[in-house]
């Protein structure tokens, strides 16, 4: 949920942008931590590093409704280090797939863009969007990208059902929601999840 929106239900409008700073910062300090606690090494930091551009995604399009290019390719190229070293042993091989995954990913996004606007007229997503889905590509499994845009999709219609029933805002097809808000996060959410899940031992290797 946007700073923004969340501030202006609790504080006084004048306290806001301090308010909104320290909350990105204590979220970007936070989720960095939790990747070098939980993935040790090279690819701890990788993961820190991605942390921070989704949190600074996330903050910029809640305020500007806007993707910058230069985060979403900061991110695109740390995804594909962070490739290269956790299959140290097949670098070429596993950049091959990490674009592969990131080039589908985008084109998925694109022909949603292309078709939402061929329909209504109008955007349903942004480019920035698109562009951040080849960067869940490049970070993420097959298996962890649906998680990851479910996770996203599901927080965003919360946002909504909150403004709506919480704080009686109106709702139209036209509600200006900024998906990347939602995406950026998700992002890092489901590489701390599969990261994780990598860590667990088989239950047959146990005792």
């Amino acid at each position: 949920m946007s700073v923004r929106w969340l501030s202006s239900i609790s504080r006084p409008r004048a306290n806001a942008p301090v308010f909104e700073d320290v909350t990105i910062v204590v979220a970007a300090v936070a989720t960095a931590a939790a990747s070098m606690i939980v993935v040790p090494g090279l690819r701890g930091v990788a993961g820190a590093g991605l942390a921070c551009l989704m949190v600074a995604i996330a903050a910029v399009d809640a305020r500007r409704f806007i993707i910058p290019d230069e985060l979403s390719a900061a991110a695109l190229a740390l995804g594909l280090a962070h490739a290269a070293i956790q299959y140290s042993d097949g670098i070429g091989e596993a950049l091959a797939i990490a674009a592969l995954r990131g080039a589908i990913m985008a084109l998925a996004f694109f022909a949603l863009w292309a078709a939402y606007r061929r329909l209504r007229g109008r955007d349903g997503i942004g480019l920035g969007d698109v562009k951040l889905a080849g960067v869940a590509g490049v970070w993420l499994d097959w298996t962890s990208l649906p998680i990851a845009v479910e996770i996203a999709a599901l927080a965003a219609l919360a946002v909504c059902l909150v403004r709506w029933l919480a704080l009686g805002r109106a709702i139209s097809a036209t509600t200006r929601l900024p998906f990347g808000l939602f995406l950026a996060p998700a992002i890092w959410i489901a590489w701390l999840g599969e990261t994780l899940l990598r860590q667990i031992p088989p239950a047959w290797g146990l005792g």
